[in-house]
């Protein structure tokens, strides 16, 4: 199962490295596998990139096989999948794009600190040290991992309820249902517990180098009715960015929750992403 993935994500390496095109690498989030990237590749492929979707570490191929073995998420960290792509990125002849959801956003913005990243998106991205607020819905969001300290070490799924407040609250019961069904897989409860406490400790893993000057463009985008990471965290994390030199700039999408990158709405987001990068990345043609 694991040696599937990895393989995908070598054959990924080598046709971006043959293609003479830039990388665009994706990275997902909690409860969510690389599958769910699949249309925003194919719209970057059509644009003239390279895209990758590589997953976490031990990551299944399929939701169905992730809903059976469920305890491979367990014990993920955030330096540990941080690490894991920057690996993959070491493997790309051309500095990618890089594009992240959730704590995917997250990630992408610590690979783009570490000066891996030509571009990088943060779609309502998990929060980091520095980043202050805290509002009640991304509590609530959190609590199925967070209500319970031994959650640290287990692989947490949502029930569909959970998912219908977290993900889909600002889509309908019909598709809120499908979304669950299609993309919900467990998750790792390390991160969550990590991000909690990061402003506690100050050798959290959840933290980003806003300043490195080699960072590169970054754009932020924000969903209005996110519960999970509401406006507030996207702003605060978007004000700390503003410390670097490079480009920095965010994007609020109305009506949109923190399922805005597989509902409904997803090619509009990936619209405004794409031309974020198309601004400081050239596209090739084939």
């Amino acid at each position: 199962m694991i040696d599937t993935v990895s393989r995908i994500t070598a054959g990924q390496v080598d046709q971006a490295n043959a293609s003479g095109r830039t990388p665009v690498v994706f990275i997902h989030g909690l409860w969510l596998l690389p599958s769910s990237w699949d249309r925003w590749a194919a719209v970057f492929e059509e644009a003239g990139y390279a895209p990758l979707t590589p997953g976490w570490p031990d990551d299944p191929p399929t939701v169905e096989e992730a809903k059976a073995h469920p305890e491979v998420f367990a014990h993920k960290t955030i330096a540990q999948v941080a690490d894991h792509y920057a690996d993959v990125i070491g493997q790309l002849k051309t500095k990618p794009v890089v594009i992240g959801h959730s704590f995917g956003g997250l990630l992408a913005q610590i690979i783009a600190g570490r000066g891996l990243a030509a571009v990088s998106v943060a779609i309502d991205p998990a929060p980091f040290r520095g980043v202050l607020p805290l509002p009640l819905s991304a509590l609530k969001s959190a609590s199925p991992v967070l209500g319970n300290p031994l959650n640290r070490n287990r692989a947490i799924p949502l029930t569909y309820d959970q998912f219908r407040y977290a993900f889909a609250n600002a889509v309908s019961e019909d598709e809120a249902r499908e979304l669950y069904d299609t993309f919900s897989v467990p998750t790792s409860g390390v991160p969550l517990f990590q991000a909690a406490a990061a402003n506690l400790n100050p050798w959290t893993e959840a933290k980003v180098d806003t300043r490195n000057p080699d960072r590169g463009p970054l754009l932020i985008i924000s969903g209005e009715k996110d519960h999970t990471v509401p406006p507030s965290i996207a702003n605060a994390s978007y004000q700390q960015q503003l410390h670097n030199e490079a480009v920095t700039e965010i994007v609020e999408m109305p009506d949109r929750g923190h399922a805005l990158v597989i509902d409904h709405g997803w090619r509009e987001v990936a619209d405004k992403a794409l031309a974020f990068v198309k601004r400081f990345v050239p596209a090739k043609k084939a």
